[in-house]
């Protein structure tokens, strides 16, 4: 066999240390690419696992809590006077033309269906403007409706306190002038238990009988 003349051995050693190279960098790459393969797959498995998780497994909210109002003649009131009741409770106003009296009327025709339970359920009414609604106006406002309603208002800084604890959304909107203005707000009824922790909300059209309804499959609940 002929010799490799010098340009010939250069040649060779230079394809050899190229090749080296670049084993040695496929070897890296494809070692990094399994260590980014493996992170995304851990990652995705994680999303995976969250995202799938029943619903009773995921944290609720903390919805509910303590509160400090003014009743409509005007007296203190608290959550822990309720305490030992379920607790029907909407937050509206009492210039409200449409889906206030609409909650407040399924929740009175809710209480006469309740008949003799009715007396383990306190309504309250809870406005989110402190500007017109006066302990006097609130209480003019829920003598339409059904007489055990309780009616609460108080100065901006307890309503806002009380609308985060039950994560109420509420803000003045249109405006005509200083008095005349409507309010954007949540129309939810919640549902709370005598330990005063949530149990379900309704729309504020709800079906008066489908609302006795999750009142006593709350009280079966608990019994």
């Amino acid at each position: 066999m002929s010799k490799l003349s010098p340009k010939q051995k250069t040649r060779l050693l230079s394809v050899a240390l190229g090749v080296t190279i670049g084993l040695l960098l496929a070897s890296t790459l494809a070692a990094w690419q399994i260590t980014q393969d493996q992170s995304r797959r851990e990652t995705l498995a994680a999303q995976a696992k969250t995202e799938t998780l029943p619903e009773a497994a995921k944290p609720a909210p903390a919805i509910g809590g303590h509160f400090d109002l003014l009743d409509q003649d005007g007296k203190p009131a608290t959550d822990a006077q309720f305490a030992g009741k379920y607790q029907l409770v909407y937050f509206g106003y009492t210039y409200c033309p449409d889906m206030c009296p609409t909650g407040l009327q399924s929740m009175s025709r809710a209480m006469d269906l309740l008949g003799d339970k009715a007396a383990k359920v306190q309504p309250m009414f809870i406005s989110v403007d402190p500007e017109r609604d006066t302990p006097k106006v609130v209480k003019e406002y829920i003598g339409n409706f059904h007489p055990s309603i309780i009616g609460l208002t108080g100065s901006a800084a307890q309503i806002a306190a009380a609308a985060k604890a039950y994560k109420v959304y509420y803000k003045k909107a249109e405006q005509v002038d200083d008095e005349n203005y409507m309010m954007d707000h949540s129309t939810l009824i919640f549902l709370m238990g005598p330990d005063g922790k949530f149990i379900d909300t309704f729309q504020e059209d709800v079906d008066p009988k489908i609302l006795v309804q999750g009142i006593e499959k709350a009280m079966r609940d608990k019994s």
